[in-house]
C-alpha cells in the first residue's frame, strides 16, 4: 500500500492531457499511464486502478451519501460498496479465526461514542486498518476476491481519512483523550495477538467497524 499516495498525487492531474473535455474519455491505458513506475505487479496496478477509478467514479456524478462524525463531514462514500465488498470474503476470513473468546472492537471501544469523539475515533481505527490491518494482511494472501475486497475497502478508507479533520484545541482535548482511550483498547488487543491471528480477527471484524459506522451515515 505504500504505492497508493502516488495514485493520489496522479488523480490530481485528472483529466490526462489526451481527455480534451474533461469528462470520461477513460481507458484502461490512461489508468495504467497514472500508475506510478514502480508498481510492476499486478496487484499493486489492481490497487492503484481501482483507487482511480473510486475517485473518478465521485467526480462524474455517481454520489454518495454521507457520513457525519460530529463537526467532520465525509461526502460521495457509498456504504454499500463497504458492505459488498466485505460480505464477498466474510465467510472465508471469518472462519480462519479460532479465537471466539476475544473480540477487538469491543462494546468499552464503540458503545456510547459521542459525536464530539466520533471524528477522533474513526479516523484512528481507520489510519490503524489502512497501515496495519490491510498492509499486512494484503502482503499474506494472494487470492484474487480477497485482494479486491481489501482494495475496495482500502480505497475507500483513504478518501474518508483524507476528507476527516480533527483538530486538538483546549477545549477539544478532553473528548480526544476519551476517544483515544477507546483506540488504545482496540490496539492493546490487537497487540496481545499473535501477529497473524490478530490480523485474521481484525479483518473479520470489519462488520462490527462498518455497523457501527452506519450509525454516522445519512442517506
Amino acid at each position: 500500500w505504500k504505492d497508493l499516495p502516488t495514485c493520489l498525487l496522479c488523480i490530481k492531474n485528472w483529466p490526462p492531457p489526451n481527455s480534451t473535455s474533461g469528462k470520461a474519455s477513460f481507458s484502461l491505458e490512461d489508468a495504467l499511464v497514472l500508475s506510478s513506475p514502480q508498481m510492476s505487479s499486478g496487484v499493486q496496478t489492481l490497487s492503484c486502478l481501482s483507487l482511480i477509478l473510486l475517485v473518478w467514479n465521485q467526480v462524474s456524478g455517481l454520489r454518495g451519501h454521507e457520513f457525519r462524525f460530529g463537526p467532520c463531514r465525509v461526502e460521495n462514500v457509498i456504504l454499500l460498496e463497504l458492505w459488498e465488498a466485505f460480505r464477498a470474503v466474510k465467510d472465508s476470513v471469518q472462519t480462519q479465526d479460532n479465537i471466539t473468546s476475544v473480540r477487538l472492537l469491543k462494546p468499552e471501544v464503540l458503545h456510547d461514542v459521542s459525536d464530539a469523539e466520533s471524528c477522533y475515533l474513526v479516523h484512528s481505527l481507520l489510519k490503524f486498518y489502512l497501515n496495519t490491518v490491510f498492509k499486512n494482511y494484503h502482503n499474506k494472501r494472494v487470492e484474487f476476491k480477497i485482494l479486491k475486497s481489501i482494495s475496495t475497502l482500502a480505497n475507500n478508507f483513504i478518501v474518508i481519512t483524507s476528507k476527516l479533520r480533527p483538530c486538538v484545541k483546549n477545549d477539544m482535548l478532553s473528548i480526544y483523550k476519551s476517544a483515544h482511550r477507546r483506540f488504545l483498547l482496540f490496539k492493546r488487543a490487537f497487540k496481545q495477538l499473535d501477529t497473524e491471528a490478530a490480523l485474521t480477527k481484525a479483518f473479520g471484524e470489519v462488520d462490527i467497524l462498518l455497523t457501527w459506522m452506519e450509525k454516522f451515515y445519512h442517506y
